[in-house]
């Protein structure tokens, strides 16, 4: 990438939405996440619009300079741009560069990533519970798997400090106990609970504050926003989380940039 923190390493939310209605309408931007760490680069679940928004971003990055993709999981607002990146990191496929981490149902049982892309990678490594992973950088492992309709896996990078990023899941009893960290980054799709079923397998709001009240961390970030989310304007319920918890907590926002 072009530009360099001041700080170790930053994250930057090229999209905060997620589920069916955000993909369809992109009242909020389903781009995904970059990480950047020292001179390391990772992409975790280029979603819908992840090429374009990228490209239109104010802040110039040249994704010939990505090490690696993440795939949280394969459903298509985490996955649907996996390829179009690989084609992009890999210079067209003229260049063999990066590695992607994925479940392994993401390529062998109804597969989100082209056999085409994939030769021109460095490297595929399959994601499983509790392995860890070292790409130049950056080391993190997988500790759970999460309670989803696919096979999904968080991510707890252990950088300068120890960032856990929860992905889709439905809450359960020991999930915080995982991810103990410095800064927490969750998806928080849901303002209430539905269900306990894997279909709506996602954390509210409820959920997210019980994480946060047990693990304390220096700062809780969430994204991955649904309709109900968004009409309830995430800052607001960060601000009033934040006053019950003491506890930093932001809503990110389309292109906001976090410093580690």
């Amino acid at each position: 990438m072009h530009e360099r923190s001041a700080m170790n390493g930053f994250v930057k939310f090229f999209g905060t939405g997620g589920a069916r209605f955000v993909v369809s309408t992109q009242l909020r931007s389903t781009a995904g996440i970059l990480v950047r760490y020292l001179n390391t680069n990772l992409y975790i679940d280029p979603g819908p619009g992840a090429l374009v928004r990228i490209h239109a971003a104010k802040e110039r990055f040249n994704l010939t300079h990505l090490d690696g993709i993440i795939l949280t999981h394969k459903h298509l607002d985490h996955s649907n741009d996996v390829n179009v990146m690989i084609e992009a990191m890999t210079e067209g496929g003229f260049k063999k560069r990066g590695v992607l981490f994925c479940p392994q149902d993401a390529l062998d049982d109804d597969p989100v990533v082209r056999k085409y892309v994939m030769k021109n990678l460095d490297g595929v490594q399959i994601l499983r519970e509790g392995e860890t992973y070292t790409i130049k950088d950056i080391t993190f492992t997988t500790p759970v798997k999460h309670l989803h309709p696919v096979e999904t896996y968080g991510i707890k990078f252990l950088l300068n400090k120890t960032i856990s990023f929860i992905a889709d899941t439905r809450y359960f009893e020991r999930l915080p106990e995982f991810y103990h960290c410095d800064c927490l980054i969750a998806n928080v799709l849901r303002k209430k609970p539905i269900g306990d079923d894997d279909v709506v397998a996602h954390l509210s709001i409820e959920d997210f504050a019980r994480i946060v009240t047990q693990l304390k961390p220096e700062v809780a970030i969430m994204t991955h926003f649904g309709m109900a989310m968004i009409r309830e304007k995430p800052y607001l319920m960060a601000e009033q989380l934040k006053a019950e918890t003491g506890i930093e907590i932001i809503a990110a926002y389309d292109g906001m940039r976090w410093n580690f």
